[in-house]
């Protein structure tokens, strides 16, 4: 009967002439070498070593041996170590970061796409940084980082909207739209009961800046719930209005829960990257992730 074992030592000792380093590269005993050697002799029938004082040389039979078995046994090596990447990668825990604000409407899709995951919080620097130092395997960010040991997929676009409770009364506001009156716009906006996930509002700041070509709104926010998936949840259950990506709104849209006040054609939309360090034992989980992003941004 054939043992594979005994040709795999006979691979390491022919290629490193030493019975002591192919135990080493082998992580087995020297005298487990020697027995495997001479069982391997005795079931062909010739001497495949002879011993010098550092080492052994290889026989003209071990070297017929060596040319007759290598390819094959490369071979059944590359299958063996293909399907320990597969079950390493089909059980292993991944580490994906994400900020808090995407976590319900992007990376939450992912639970129950792997057996095993880790979330972190961050914002996109700083999961940049853990991407590249090889950190964490994954990151959700909406900037493009391009560097040598990292790879980025863009997966879709989001926009900032800006959402309201079912109780809005916006039928004056859907006609002030229509009048193209940004100042009369504006004062209706600043009168509304606003929600907001950050303090400083830079994201209304942003918006105004685009929308009304103001860097300063005036609107003061009455609640400040710091994530906005829970302002969101909130607001759905009060009245007043927030702005929002339109991702993070979108289940609240599509159940009634919340209406679309308005989504500006002046408001530019946001690429959404899917970011990875350079490990090849990480290209099917990436692709796994990538499609599940695609699905929802689409």
């Amino acid at each position: 009967m054939v043992n594979l074992e005994w040709y795999r030592t006979f691979k390491s000792v022919y290629k490193n002439g030493n019975f002591s380093l192919a135990a080493q590269e082998l992580f087995i005993s020297q005298p487990a070498v020697s027995q495997q050697i001479a069982m391997l002799e005795a079931h062909v029938g010739y001497k495949l070593f002879n011993r010098k004082s550092k080492g052994v040389d290889p026989t003209e039979y071990a070297k017929l041996l060596n040319n007759l078995i290598i390819d094959a046994l490369d071979r059944l090596e590359n299958v063996e170590n293909g399907f320990r990447a597969k079950a390493f990668n089909a059980n292993r825990l991944i580490t994906i970061g994400v900020s808090k604000d995407f976590y319900s409407s992007l990376a939450s899709a992912l639970v129950g796409k792997f057996d095993y995951i880790d979330f972190s919080f961050h914002e996109n620097e700083a999961l940049f940084e853990l991407v590249n130092d090889k950190k964490i395997d994954f990151a959700i960010v909406t900037q493009q980082f391009d560097t040598f040991d990292t790879i980025s997929s863009k997966v879709g676009v989001i926009k900032q909207i800006i959402v309201g409770s079912r109780t809005v009364d916006q039928k004056d506001f859907k006609a002030l739209l229509k009048t193209n009156d940004h100042e009369t716009i504006e004062q209706w906006l600043n009168e509304q009961v606003w929600f907001t996930h950050d303090a400083g509002i830079p994201h209304v700041k942003l918006f105004w800046l685009h929308v009304f070509d103001k860097k300063r709104p005036a609107i003061i926010p009455n609640y400040i719930i710091p994530s906005e998936f829970e302002m969101l949840s909130t607001m759905a259950n009060s009245t007043g209005v927030a702005l929002t990506w339109n991702c993070n709104a979108k289940s609240f849209l599509d159940s009634a829960n919340l209406q679309v006040v308005w989504d500006s054609k002046k408001m530019p939309e946001t690429a959404v990257f899917l970011l990875s360090n350079k490990n090849d034992n990480l290209k099917e989980a990436f692709k796994k992730m990538e499609t599940v992003l695609q699905e929802i941004l689409e």
